[in-house]
């Protein structure tokens, strides 16, 4: 087998956020805390099951913080931690990558 002359930690990084969702749930968290329906009106095209599991791996990752504030009813907030705001600037460079070069189809418009 041919050895990759990537970076291992560079292949790793694209790996987390070329998962698809990832970007988007990013994305819609550098706007600040938000509880799970939130995230979830803001992306319609995702499942709940997928956006649960996709949360769950940014956190694993160290990039999402869950917190529990223990109301009646219980209240969840999804938030960036240091290192997931760390991916604000790559994800303002796609953002801007994106007005200049990426053309929609026009139902998607």
């Amino acid at each position: 087998m041919e050895q990759s002359s990537l970076c291992p930690r560079f292949e790793k990084g694209m790996q987390i956020i070329s998962k698809r969702w990832i970007g988007l749930i990013i994305h819609q968290l550098l706007s600040g805390p938000q509880r799970f329906c939130t995230i979830e009106d803001a992306l319609p095209n995702i499942s709940g099951r997928l956006l649960s599991e996709r949360l769950k791996d940014l956190e694993h990752e160290g990039i999402v913080r869950r917190e529990v504030f223990p109301e009646t009813p219980v209240r969840i907030e999804y938030s960036l931690t240091k290192k997931g705001l760390a991916l604000e600037p790559v994800i303002r460079e796609i953002e801007k990558w994106s007005a200049d070069w990426v053309e929609l189809e026009p139902e998607a418009q």
